[in-house]
């Protein structure tokens, strides 16, 4: 894990000092977690995942998808190196318990993807730039539908993580490849079962023309029991 120094968040609040995990929780060390606890993801109960097609830019449920076969039996195995996906919001938290952590506050998880940088920086990496030296910094949508996502950062999908290396604490992935799920609620208002989690960093479906989701600041979100394709998460832990 990276410490990341406490201090004043985007919403003006102080958040004291907190651990991070260098990168997303990737498929491997989620599937230790299945196998030393023998844990039963909701997509895994449901039977399916949502699915985004590339051939078709739709979204549907996909019988089969899992963590293990994100886009179902029929699509690619997921690799052990890249970050897990189809793992609902309760997946994720039933996993940072097991692990002695948590998931991030989105305001603590601007925090260590803004820290160090410029104010005119929009990205965690710094800069405006999603290209610097020829290399792309992060994994994103190239193209537009239907000649979606050209490849041009080298992947069709999910990445290796920290394939695009680092931000100035030493953390990859805080700007696309996946979203990250988040402790807060998209309403406050809403306490309940019924209410959205906020997501953080984009992932690789973000288009900087249409949602930008890899710029420090932007979200996503979706209810506690979906389970998606382009969403994982990484955990934090309090100093104490």
């Amino acid at each position: 894990m990276v410490y990341v120094p406490g201090g004043e968040s985007e919403a003006g609040e102080e958040i004291d000092a907190f651990f991070i995990d260098q990168t997303p929780v990737t498929v491997a060390e989620f599937d230790e977690f299945v196998k030393v606890t023998k844990f039963l993801t909701q997509a895994e109960r449901f039977g399916d995942a949502s699915v985004f097609d590339v051939e078709t830019g739709t979204w549907s449920l996909v019988k089969g998808a899992n963590y293990l076969h994100p886009f179902g039996k029929n699509g690619p195995e997921a690799q052990p190196d890249h970050p897990v996906t189809q793992v609902s919001w309760n997946d994720a938290t039933a996993y940072a318990l097991w692990a002695g952590k948590r998931l991030p506050d989105p305001q603590e998880w601007f925090l260590a993807a803004r820290h160090g940088l410029d104010a005119e920086d929009i990205y965690s990496w710094g800069g405006g730039n999603w290209i610097q030296n020829g290399k792309f910094k992060a994994n994103f949508w190239q193209g537009s539908f239907p000649t979606y996502n050209t490849v041009e950062d080298g992947f069709l999908y999910t990445s290796p993580v920290g394939k695009f290396g680092v931000n100035k604490l030493g953390m990859a992935d805080m700007g696309g490849n996946v979203w990250q799920w988040t402790t807060q609620w998209k309403d406050p208002a809403v306490t309940d079962e019924t209410g959205e989690k906020i997501q953080v960093g984009g992932s690789y479906l973000c288009d900087p023309v249409v949602c930008h989701g890899f710029k420090i600041g932007n979200t996503a979100s979706s209810t506690t029991e979906s389970s998606l394709c382009h969403v994982g998460f990484r955990c934090v832990k309090n100093l104490n």
